[in-house]
């Protein structure tokens, strides 16, 4: 009782009190704050178990991470960081260019003016290790083309389906209509690999996730991983805080809290 601890939950957070399962709750290390560890759990073990469980991440290889400004974007970039000679790839619109050097990606590519594939050969002919694919459709294609001999295409969301601030009906048709397949024969000619991955069917494999998680905060005492949190918005303001992401404005996680930060809502009634 009093711990101050994260949690994973499927659903149900934007509230000011939850209930969940004690193994899905974990002590806060040492100087995190709570917005710290809201930042925390989702993006980082996701970023973790790609790159490492699935994707092998070894000294001297070349990730290609999409939306490398986001959440797990941001959290892949550190962990990537943590090995050695690691070329980075990562895709943001040019105003995020400057802060994701700053931050380790050795080429920042913009998807709205370029063909990222084409720039990526440019650079690696041969292509990349791995890809983290959130996107879906026929970027996954994309993706898969993009690997080199024994490289790693891990797919883990369809962002293509969110088009704007509603569900658009021809948005999902055109991704699923180019929804990556491939057989195992295919795959078998290719020496490449596919991976699925979703956080949110793990709930059975607590004794895997507690050991990432352990792993995880080690990293974060040694400041190797510190989570980047781009704004703090308050319950009433949610609107506000879903338009900074679907207007792809954030650069790193943005986090809801029950109440105003205390400076703010002073300067409100000064």
């Amino acid at each position: 009782v009093g711990d101050k601890v994260m949690v994973l939950a499927r659903s149900g957070l934007w509230q000011e009190v939850v209930n969940v399962p004690a193994s899905q709750t974990f002590p806060m290390p040492e100087g995190m704050s709570f917005e710290e560890a809201a930042a925390l759990l989702v993006n980082y073990i996701t970023a973790y178990m790609i790159l490492f469980d699935f994707g092998n991440l070894r000294p001297n290889q070349s990730v290609l991470i999409h939306m490398a400004a986001g959440g797990v974007g941001t959290a892949a970039i550190q962990l990537c960081k943590t090995v050695e000679n690691v070329t980075i790839f990562g895709t943001a619109s040019a105003s995020k260019h400057d802060s994701l050097k700053e931050s380790g990606v050795a080429h920042p590519i913009d998807y709205r003016t370029m063909d990222y594939a084409e720039e990526v050969r440019k650079i690696s002919p041969k292509g990349v290790d791995i890809v983290l694919d959130p996107l879906g459709g026929s970027d996954t294609s994309k993706a898969f083309n993009l690997l080199k001999p024994m490289g790693k295409l891990i797919t883990y969301g369809v962002a293509n389906l969110l088009a704007g601030q509603k569900k658009n009906l021809m948005a999902i048709a055109k991704t699923w209509w180019n929804q990556f397949s491939i057989t195992a024969l295919q795959l078998l000619h290719q020496n490449k690999a596919v991976c699925g991955y979703h956080l949110g069917y793990m709930d059975e494999e607590s004794e895997l996730i507690r050991s990432v998680v352990a792993k995880l905060v080690n990293l974060y005492s040694q400041g190797k991983i510190k989570p980047k949190i781009d704004s703090v918005w308050p319950f009433d303001q949610v609107a506000e805080a879903m338009r900074q992401m679907q207007e792809k404005k954030n650069v790193g996680k943005v986090i809801l809290v029950p109440e105003a930060p205390k400076e703010e809502s002073k300067k409100a009634e000064n």
